[in-house]
């Protein structure tokens, strides 16, 4: 585009009223691609993993190979897999607003609302990102000059709902609010930002002050993406995922069957496994949440990634090999334990507590380990109280 297109459009996307409006349809319109459209091919994912998964059932002779390849690494990492497709769509919305030129524009809009919360214009850009992924977002902070906004940035990234949260969301929303799920997953996100912006007051009152820079930016001309370049973020984030799928998950999702299949040596019988002793121990501090130690054990792996947790609750509640979306929502809803203030609480709880140990890796690198331990409990004791207000007043209700 020309500078005098340019110049018009700055005059809408950048004027104080409009401006903001247009960036919350922008934002909403994301939302809606991410968990709307994107169901259509995680449904036809979904059928070839069970596909594979009947396949298997059938070829390899029955037994203990048999079960952990088709429970346990089909199981696990086919239940988490499906999602590639909403994940992609979310990193497509983020490369198209980045390419075009817009996101740079919508960092320079937020900067009085940014400073008005204690933070630099700079600190909009690595907050988006967290949409994406936190550990990234946490990395690029160390483009913001001022050490305490650079830290304080950080310290609130745990709060927005990154990608691995998507798969949690899209299954307890789905099964419990099925009318209602792209509503309920619009609240946890808005319920992220309510929550960055008023730990980042609060951060302000209890750091140094710093002295507010105003952000200013040479804005470069708007342009149509080039697909070059928005396939070669979507390819990136696509090998990530994947990388972690044959990684993280893989490991995770074969050591939680082998914990759930020993003592016993048996599945149907997961109460006197090494995982049922495991998650009875924190039962007592999660039971006020409504919580049972299946669903502490759930959030327990999630610490590895937050992937796993749909993952470890398909192998935890499913006695299926094909433990498909529509299977594991009929176990979640005849388990009597999840409830809908249950799975509100849960939701809750999944956005809040810390996102993952690459997080807490990636705070330590980029500040210090006593900020690493500090977001992890802070956030964690957070998702407690709030997940815990969530329960009780979700019972009042349903």
């Amino acid at each position: 585009m020309t500078q005098k297109q340019t110049e018009r459009l700055d005059k809408i996307l950048l004027h104080p009223v409009f401006g903001y409006l247009i960036f919350l349809l922008v934002l909403a319109l994301t939302f809606f691609l991410t968990f709307s459209i994107g169901n259509y091919p995680m449904e036809l994912m979904e059928k070839g993993v069970n596909y594979i998964a009947t396949l298997l059932q059938e070829t390899i002779p029955q037994g203990f190979f048999n079960d952990l390849v088709v429970q346990g690494i089909v199981g696990g990492v086919g239940g988490v897999i499906v999602f590639l497709p909403n994940i992609l769509i979310l990193f497509l919305c983020i490369s198209l607003m980045e390419e075009s030129g817009y996101m740079s524009r919508a960092s320079q809009l937020m900067d009085k609302f940014m400073h008005a919360i204690g933070l630099h214009g700079k600190s909009f850009a690595p907050l988006i990102m967290g949409f994406g992924c936190n550990v990234p977002a946490i990395m690029s902070t160390r483009f913001i000059e001022d050490k305490r906004d650079r830290l304080v940035t950080m310290l609130i990234i745990p709060f927005m709902s990154c990608s691995a949260r998507l798969p949690v969301y899209i299954v307890i929303a789905g099964t419990f609010f099925p009318k209602y799920s792209t509503l309920v997953m619009l609240c946890l996100y808005v319920l992220g930002v309510i929550l960055a912006i008023l730990f980042a007051l609060l951060f302000k009152k209890t750091f140094n002050k710093s002295n507010h820079v105003p952000y200013t930016l040479n804005l470069q001309e708007y342009s149509i993406p080039k697909v070059k370049a928005v396939a070669r973020t979507i390819w990136i984030n696509c090998k990530d995922y994947l990388s972690k799928m044959a990684g993280i998950v893989l490991i995770a999702s074969v050591v939680l069957w082998l914990l759930m299949y020993f003592p016993q040596k048996d599945t149907n019988n997961i109460e006197e496994s090494y995982i049922a002793h495991a998650g009875k121990v924190i039962e007592p501090v999660m039971k006020p949440i409504g919580f049972d130690w299946k669903i502490s054990v759930s959030l327990i792996t999630g610490v590895a990634a937050k992937e796993i947790i749909i993952s470890t609750l398909g192998v935890l509640y499913s006695d299926n090999p094909e433990t498909s979306s529509d299977v594991l929502e009929e176990k979640l809803k005849s388990s009597g334990v999840f409830t809908p203030p249950v799975a509100l609480s849960f939701l809750v709880f999944t956005l809040i507590y810390f996102p993952c140990t690459a997080v807490f890796a990636a705070v330590k690198k980029e500040s210090r380990l006593k900020w690493a331990i500090f977001v992890v409990t802070y956030t964690t004791l957070v998702a407690w109280i709030l997940a815990f207000a969530t329960y009780h007043i979700a019972g009042l209700f349903f």
